[in-house]
C-alpha cells in the first residue's frame, strides 16, 4: 500500500495569475518645460524635440515615496474590490525609498492597514514593476498567497540634480499599483522575460549613500547623492534590451507583435519608444505613451501607464498586453498578459 504524502510535502497544482485591479497616483504640482527654462539653461523646444516630455509631476516636500505608493495602492485595491486586510503580501519596487531601512513596503503596509500582509522592497530601477510582477505571480500561482499587491513608486525629484540640464528635465514623481489574484477561467500573466548586465552598472547610477561610498560631508559637497547617467550609451542599450526582451517574451508564447493589442513600454523618452516600436514593427496605435505628461517615473512608469490604458479603454477583457522595460543595473524585462 503506498504511503500517504506528508502534508508539508504535498504541493497543489499551480494556478493562473491575473491582474484584478490597477491604480495610480501622481502629485498635484506640474513642472512644465517653461518652468525649467527659468531654472537651468534649456528650452521647451530642446526638451520636447529630444525627449517628447512637456511636463512632469513633482511631489510636495512632505510627500514621501510611501505616500505616493499608498495612494496608488488604495485605488488598485478599490478597483479590485479588495480590502487591505485581505492582502497577503506587498512588494514595492523603488530606487527612492523613504529611507535605507525599513522597507518602503512596510511603511505602506502600515498606511493601508494591511495588517496581515508580509512586505518587502525590490530594486531593479525602471524595470522594477515588471520584476515585481514576476515575483508576485509565483506567490499566487503556488497558493502561498491569494492576494498580492505590487507597487512601483518613485520620488525621483529627491535624487535629481536640478542644476544638471541633461538629467533634471527627464524625471518625474508618481506611483502605480496592481492587485494580483487567481481569476478562474482566465489565463492572466502568460510569460515574463527578465535580464541584467552588471558590467554596465556605471551607465546609470547614484554613486554615494551605500556601503561602497557612505554618506559624508565630502560626498554631499561633490554631488554624489544625485543620479548620474551616460545618456548616449543608456539610449543604445535601452533600445537593444527592450527589443530583445519583447521578442523573447513573444517567442515563449508563440505570438507575433500584430497579436498584441496594447504595448506599454517604459516611458523613458519618445526617441527610445519610437526606436523600439520601429524595431518591433509595431503599429503606432499599439503603443501607449504618456511620457509627454509625466516624464520618466522609473519603477512607476509602466504601472501608471497600465492604469491609464485601462481607464482610457485601450485595454479590454481578453486583450493581449505587452509591457517592456529597461533600467539601471543594467536591467530589462517584458511581460505578456491576457487581460
Amino acid at each position: 500500500m503506498p504511503s500517504t504524502p506528508h502534508p508539508r510535502t504535498t504541493r497543489p497544482h499551480l494556478r493562473t495569475v491575473s491582474i484584478t485591479g490597477v491604480g495610480a497616483y501622481v502629485p498635484e504640482r506640474i513642472l512644465t518645460n517653461a518652468d525649467l527654462e527659468r531654472m537651468v539653461e534649456t528650452s521647451d523646444e530642446w526638451i520636447t524635440s529630444r525627449t517628447g516630455i512637456r511636463e512632469r509631476r513633482i511631489a510636495a516636500p512632505d510627500e514621501a515615496t510611501s505616500d505616493l505608493a499608498a495612494a496608488a495602492a488604495r485605488k488598485a485595491l478599490a478597483d479590485a474590490g479588495v480590502e487591505a486586510v485581505q492582502v497577503g503580501l506587498i512588494i514595492c519596487a523603488t530606487i527612492t525609498p523613504d529611507m535605507l531601512f525599513p522597507s518602503t513596503a512596510c511603511l505602506v503596509q502600515q498606511k493601508l492597514g494591511a495588517t496581515r500582509a508580509a512586505a518587502f522592497d525590490i530594486e531593479a530601477a525602471c524595470s522594477g514593476f515588471v520584476y515585481a510582477l514576476d515575483i508576485a505571480s509565483h506567490f499566487v500561482a503556488s497558493h502561498t498567497y491569494d492576494t498580492v499587491l505590487v507597487i512601483g513608486a518613485e520620488k525621483m525629484s529627491s535624487v535629481v540634480d536640478w542644476t544638471d540640464r541633461n538629467t533634471c528635465v527627464l524625471f518625474g514623481d508618481g506611483a502605480g499599483a496592481a492587485v494580483l489574484q487567481n481569476r478562474p477561467n482566465a489565463h492572466g500573466l502568460l510569460t515574463t522575460s527578465l535580464g541584467s548586465d552588471g558590467g554596465k552598472a556605471s551607465l546609470l547610477e547614484l554613486p554615494a549613500g551605500g556601503s561602497a561610498c557612505p554618506a559624508s560631508a565630502d560626498t554631499v559637497a561633490r554631488g554624489l547623492h544625485y543620479l548620474r547617467m551616460d545618456g548616449k550609451e543608456t539610449f543604445k542599450n535601452a533600445v537593444n534590451a527592450m527589443v530583445t526582451a519583447a521578442q523573447d517574451a513573444l517567442a515563449k508564447c508563440g505570438l507575433t507583435i500584430d497579436r498584441i493589442r496594447c504595448i506599454i513600454p517604459h516611458q523613458a523618452n519618445q526617441r527610445i519608444l519610437s526606436a523600439v516600436a520601429e524595431r518591433l514593427q509595431a503599429r503606432e496605435e499599439q503603443m501607449f505613451v504618456n511620457v509627454d505628461r509625466y516624464g520618466n517615473t522609473s519603477a512607476a512608469s509602466v504601472a501608471i501607464a497600465l492604469d491609464e490604458a485601462v481607464r482610457f479603454g485601450r485595454i479590454q477583457r481578453g486583450d493581449l498586453v505587452l509591457m517592456v522595460v529597461f533600467g539601471a543595473g543594467l536591467t530589462w524585462g517584458a511581460a505578456i498578459i491576457e487581460w
